[in-house]
């Protein structure tokens, strides 16, 4: 899907904007007033900077500002820090992290209080729009002075240095320029320091972490609502009364979602009419409340929907801030020295979001283990087998791959945000750790749609087993149907590992139509 989104001056990127950049192909456009508020900021500081000490641009970086960095090397200084700092290693970032970095630096730029000049932000445009990818390794930043390792694998190729990944491969970053006919910037006063000092590497996964979050959080939802339909649990857990008395947002948008979901079913059972009137059984057959995986759904999804929106409102603003160092005012014809380039907003958040997701988890871990487990279910063959007992074996090994992974969500859920360790000379003697725990919630998050695939798999299987797919809701029988397209009934044993790797492409790529 080809479109443009143009960016207006002062106007603020929403989250919208950023999944049409990042997931439909769309270009970005910049708004010539929106250029020209960078210009100012460029001019201003051009004049301003003469015969002043203004960190980065004649002083050395870090630790090293206490040394004055004489007139006929500025030019080198911007270089040097950029080549000096593009020590990654590890595994290089996927490009759809490596785009919402980018996004989040240009973004930066263009708030017009960094004091680059617009071929840079021109440069990182064309780099966005084309499908350029500079190739950044996940290790190296502590996320205080911003990201500064990653971000100078950005800076590196920007000048014509390093590699990028174009067209799917790896290739120098001077062929590919040459090849589109791209010029590298050239550093006028601070370029090397800007782009290398910001936040935007674990903002970027971060929103790319957001978007794919939302995702799973409805999905989350939709499997609730089938595992509740092939129980034939009562409805009334769903109910805007029980939830409207519990005063959190999260739990009463959950419930309207699941309502939503559940409309047209014919598997659900209202407690009126088989509880509330005449009732002679002494042993109720069908249980009166199920378990808590199926029954307290919206207390469980609603904290993760309220977790969401708060990580949106703090990504967003993140993404929509000055957060390099120092800050170049026009207006107040100052440059201000601070911190703006310290992660913990995004490190925090971060650190909430894998929680949520963990949870999330181990909510479709615990429905997935009552599809298998035919003594809690006491309506499905073991394992959701549709085979001869004994000799085969269903989806059993496939829930050993979903409980590991769950478990692995739970280790990884632990905080980031407080494992400050001091370095740079103790210059940074108290950091963020945010691009390590943004990485670690992508992580959770990849686990997170392992298992919901499974899960799924699981729950088609067992609608297939009740020959119940009729009595699904119109929007479940739907979704019944894509999986079954992707992932056919089975009886006798195959290896499912192809199967699961289907189930969560289409997850993640699927557009689920917002419920409410």
């Amino acid at each position: 899907m080809k479109g443009t989104t143009i960016y207006q001056p002062d106007e603020k990127f929403t989250i919208g904007q950023i999944e049409a950049l990042l997931f439909e192909d769309k270009e970005l456009e910049i708004a010539t007033e929106a250029l020209a508020k960078v210009e100012t900021c460029y001019s201003f500081l051009q004049t301003f900077a003469k015969e002043k000490v203004i960190y980065g641009i004649n002083t050395g970086f870090g630790p090293m500002a206490q040394y004055r960095v004489e007139d006929d090397v500025l030019r080198q200084l911007q270089y040097n820090i950029i080549r000096s700092h593009a020590t990654g290693a590890g595994s290089p970032l996927p490009p759809v992290y490596v785009k919402a970095a980018m996004i989040a630096r240009l973004a930066t730029f263009l708030q017009g209080y960094s004091g680059v000049h617009t071929e840079l932000v021109e440069l990182l445009r064309q780099y966005i729009n084309r499908g350029i990818y500079p190739f950044i390794p996940e290790h190296g930043s502590v996320g205080a002075s911003g990201d500064l390792v990653q971000l100078a694998h950005i800076a590196l190729t920007l000048i014509g240095e390093g590699e990028v990944f174009y067209e799917g491969a790896l290739r120098p970053t001077a062929e590919v320029l040459k090849e589109t006919g791209l010029q590298p910037i050239e550093v006028h006063i601070r370029e090397g320091l800007s782009v290398t000092n910001g936040t935007a590497v674990m903002t970027g996964i971060g929103l790319v972490n957001l978007i794919y979050a939302r995702r799973l959080l409805h999905w989350g939802i939709v499997a609730s609502v089938m595992v509740n339909e092939i129980a034939s649990s009562y409805d009334d857990f769903m109910s805007p009364i029980l939830n409207g008395v519990k005063a959190h947002e999260g739990q009463q948008k959950t419930a309207a979602a699941m309502r939503c979901w559940i409309k047209g079913s014919q598997s659900m059972r209202k407690r009126e009419h088989e509880l509330f009137g005449q009732n002679d059984e002494k042993i109720f057959n069908h249980k009166v409340q199920p378990y808590y995986s199926l029954r307290c759904v919206p207390q469980v999804l609603g904290p993760v929907w309220d977790e969401l929106d708060n990580a949106e409102k703090v990504l967003l603003n993140e993404i929509n801030s000055a957060n390099d160092n120092p800050i170049v005012d026009p207006e107040s014809q100052y440059v201000y020295h601070g911190g703006n380039f310290h992660g913990d907003y995004v490190s925090f958040e971060m650190d909430k979001l894998k929680i949520a997701l963990t949870k999330l988890t181990m909510l479709a871990e615990r429905q997935l283990n009552y599809l298998c487990h035919d003594r809690i279910n006491e309506i499905l063959p073991p394992f959701v087998n549709m085979g001869v007992l004994g000799l085969n074996y269903g989806l059993q090994a496939s829930q050993f791959t979903a409980t590991s992974t769950t478990a692995e969500c739970q280790t990884l859920s632990n905080p980031m945000y407080v494992h400050s360790i001091p370095n740079n000379n103790d210059n940074q003697d108290i950091v963020s750790m945010g691009t390590n725990s943004a990485l670690i919630a992508k992580t959770v998050v990849e686990n997170s749609f392992q298992v919901m695939a499974i899960h799924f798999m699981a729950i088609v299987q067992a609608v297939d087993c009740l020959e119940m797919k009729e009595k699904l809701s119109p929007r479940t029988r739907n979704i019944y149907d894509e999986v079954r397209a992707i992932f056919p009934v089975f009886v006798e044993d195959t290896p499912k590992y192809k199967e699961i790797e289907a189930v969560m492409a289409y997850l993640k790529e699927k557009r689920i139509e917002k419920e409410i």
